[in-house]
């Protein structure tokens, strides 16, 4: 992660439909004094584009899960690990929990025990976020947000949906130091504030630690 200079890495989470890349661009401009890099997985890096491709054709869940994982170290080479090492504050729409929350659900009939697996898949070269803020919502308002977009993925299916959002919260409670779980039914007006001046005492509390 690079030495001497402050780095924090923000992620944010939660099914479609939550509200999450609204809160994602309207932290850039609560925090734009802290200068933050924003960025989104898939999609920072060329390998995005195959991501996309993949779920598009609809592939085999194997090949786009290694995809995700692929665009994920490109992300992390190219974007995060030199912003982090310039001192910077990372928030990324979409990270490693996305993966585990998703494709441990489309590979439930491909790979055993396919949640291990992902992990495995990141175990040792990926890095941790400081904070998850995780936006919960029920499936049904998240559907009717939905319905309005046009070229709706795979992903975004009332059965599936209601699964990752499981697997969402049984990943925030196996690391509630990490997570922070929002109320996306909760107005914008609510909800990005508070994050954003989540992130900035977190930032200034990390700062000052460092300092001592």
């Amino acid at each position: 992660m690079g030495t001497g200079g402050m780095h924090v890495l923000i992620t944010l989470e939660g099914i479609d439909g939550t509200g999450k890349s609204t809160l994602h661009s309207g932290l850039g401009e609560l925090l734009v004094d802290l200068n933050p890099v924003l960025t989104r997985e898939p999609g920072a890096t060329w390998v995005g584009d195959s991501v996309r491709r993949a779920i598009a054709e609809q592939a085999d869940p194997v090949t786009e899960a290694l995809l995700f994982v692929a665009d994920h170290a490109a992300h992390l080479a190219n974007v995060i690990r030199p912003a982090l090492a310039d001192g910077r504050i990372v928030i990324s729409d979409r990270y490693t929990d996305s993966r585990y929350a998703y494709q441990s659900v489309t590979l439930e009939n491909s790979i055993p025990e396919p949640l291990a697996w992902l992990q495995a898949l990141h175990n040792g070269w990926t890095i941790v976020p400081d904070r998850t803020f995780l936006l919960i919502i029920p499936v049904d308002v998240a559907l009717e947000r939905l319905a309005a977009k046009s070229g709706r993925e795979h992903f975004e299916r009332k059965e599936i949906l209601e699964k990752v959002q499981k697997n969402y919260l049984e990943l925030a409670r196996s690391d509630p130091s990490r997570f922070v779980i929002i109320d996306a039914s909760k107005e914008k007006e609510e909800i990005r504030p508070f994050v954003a001046g989540a992130i900035r005492q977190f930032f200034l509390s990390s700062r000052s630690r460092r300092q001592r």
